[in-house]
């Protein structure tokens, strides 16, 4: 009796020992993450916003079983939002904050940068990124494959085209892992089958991390068959977005005749949600969906100008401005394991917050060269509380019209647009001031009754501006005279083998570089991540 005894003890206390130790395991165990970002996804045009006939069942699952992230904020268009994703600093430090990245463009993010996918392969996991990238082509060092991640299927550029050959400037723009590739369909089923695929094989040893950047729904739209004939009776009631470059396109596209955009985007856009529930599936296939962080966003506001389709109704403006409908976008995230369902956290979020908020959720050390922008959120959204923002949140553009500049500045309580024409011998300016907790869709302008506030804003815009590197992006519709593209976009990056091992030093002798950077003053920086006027501090940048 004393041995039977002895010998239940015994297994007691290693079952219990066994218990902890898986139980200690789960709980160390690492999430996956997949990040979906669409292309110009408009804030109405989701079910869980409202929409009534777009059906988007994929992206409206991921909001009930997850949080919606209720004030998400991306830069008014394409690259700097994914410069601010993939590094959590600011793209105005970056060099990448007016203009996107265009196909004659030399520019990319600076290779001493951390990349979120450097940061979560140091830390073990596997990484893959299946989309558009739009972060630099001119050289390896701007490569997807060079920023940390493993594997690479998609287009180095945006505009691509939804049906083969996905081309840009005529030039063919699709590959894997730098080998062009001639993959038949349409683009976002390719990327869904690309991104499921990859989930299955994937080493189950490891945690993941999945990039999926849509060129959906960016212009010039095209969709299947089936979903043209389906909303092809689309009427478009969208109501005026009160920004006048968008508006006025509208008109004028009425007055030529030209078709409404609205039925084909709103077919683009069922497409794209019929991807996201195809890689939800593949998770769901595997039974890892409880352990894995599903992310979803939008690189900027809709692009709700004549030919893009997108609505962003009750917000004001769209793609390319700085109010809310350029810049509050369409997000949720989902871990069952950890979320709430059904949740809505109203903290003011931007795209440079998401590597230290996931880094946070799946403990990925962040060990960056530079000081981060971004705020870790993680604390309130596992919380479920909302984090306070008295500092200001920054962004610009200068999109489409070239010395035409959308900025703006808030936190909780204000907000200042400035529109900005920018000519040979002055500027003008018009500015906006807004309670924005009061008013979110940006109706009474109150820059008249409190000029004191707006000028202290407009002071902190300049300051923030003069962080701005004198080479970094301007916007360019079209290429330097006699340019000419690739036939082959994966030929044309420089080889490594080919590049210097350090950054090139400039024309400037090093000794006077402190001196012309303070020189430049409100042009921007030569120092790069440089303080502006840092030279009166008595020191050169860190």
């Amino acid at each position: 009796m004393i041995h039977f005894s002895r010998h239940i003890g015994c297994c007691l206390f290693i079952a219990v020992a066994t218990l902890m130790a898986n139980t200690g395991a789960a709980e160390n165990t690492r999430p996956n993450v997949v990040i979906f970002l669409a292309d110009d996804l408009g804030w109405a045009d989701v079910g869980y916003h409202g929409e009534e006939v777009i059906e988007t069942p994929s992206i409206d699952r991921l909001a009930a079983e997850g949080i919606q992230l209720d004030r998400f904020y991306s830069t008014p268009i394409c690259s700097p939002t994914r410069a601010a994703l993939m590094t959590g600093r600011d793209p105005m430090r970056l060099g990448v904050a007016y203009g996107v990245i265009m196909p004659w463009s030399t520019v990319g993010i600076h290779p001493d940068e951390l990349f979120l996918p450097e940061a979560f392969r140091r830390a073990g996991y596997q990484t893959a990124m299946v989309g558009k990238w739009h972060l630099g082509h001119a050289q390896q060092t701007y490569h997807p494959n060079e920023r940390g991640f493993e594997h690479f299927y998609g287009h180095l550029h945006t505009e691509v085209g939804y049906f083969p050959p996905f081309a840009n400037q005529g030039g063919k723009d699709f590959q894997r892992n730098g080998k062009t590739i001639d993959d038949q369909d349409y683009e976002t089923f390719l990327l869904a089958a690309e991104g499921s695929r990859w989930i299955r094989e994937r080493d189950k040893d490891k945690p993941f991390l999945l990039y999926m950047p849509f060129i959906a729904p960016h212009t010039p739209l095209e969709a299947p068959d089936d979903l043209l004939k389906k909303y092809q009776d689309m009427d478009d009631d969208r109501k005026t977005t009160r920004s006048k470059q968008t508006d006025d396109s509208r008109r004028i596209a009425r007055l030529i005749g030209q078709e409404s955009s609205r039925p084909i985007y709103a077919a683009v856009v069922d497409a794209m949600d019929q991807a996201v529930g195809n890689v939800l599936k593949a998770l769901d296939d595997e039974g890892v969906a409880n352990d894995t962080i599903v992310l979803f966003f939008s690189d900027n506001g809709g692009a709700a100008y004549a030919t893009g389709g997108a609505d962003n109704v009750p917000l004001r403006g769209g793609k390319g401005d700085t109010f809310e409908g350029g810049i509050r976008v369409v997000s949720v995230m989902r871990w069952p394991a950890k979320l709430k369902a059904g949740g809505v956290n109203t903290s003011i979020m931007s795209a440079m917050d998401v590597l230290p908020t996931l880094a946070a959720a799946a403990d990925v050390p962040v060990e960056s060269k530079f000081d981060l922008n971004g705020r870790n959120l993680w604390p309130a959204l596992v919380e479920g509380k909302r984090a306070a923002r008295r500092d200001y949140l920054f962004f610009a553009s200068e999109t489409p019209i070239k010395g035409h500049f959308n900025v703006t500045a808030f936190n909780d309580e204000w907000k200042l647009v400035q529109e900005i024409d920018q000519g040979w011998l002055s500027a003008e300016v018009t500015t906006h001031l807004f309670r924005i907790g009061d008013d979110p869709y940006e109706r009474n302008n109150l820059a008249a009754e409190y000029p004191k506030i707006a000028a202290d804003m407009s002071d902190a815009i300049l300051e923030w501006r003069t962080l701005y590197p004198v080479s970094g992006t301007r916007h360019t519709l079209v290429p330097p005279p006699g340019w000419r593209a690739p036939k082959d976009w994966s030929t044309y990056p420089i080889p490594l083998k080919d590049l210097q091992d350090d950054t090139a030093p400039g024309m400037a002798p090093a000794f006077a570089i402190p001196v012309l950077d303070f020189q430049h003053g409100e042009a921007g920086r030569l120092i790069y991540d440089c303080e502006p006027y840092s030279i009166l501090g008595g020191g050169l940048c860190k």
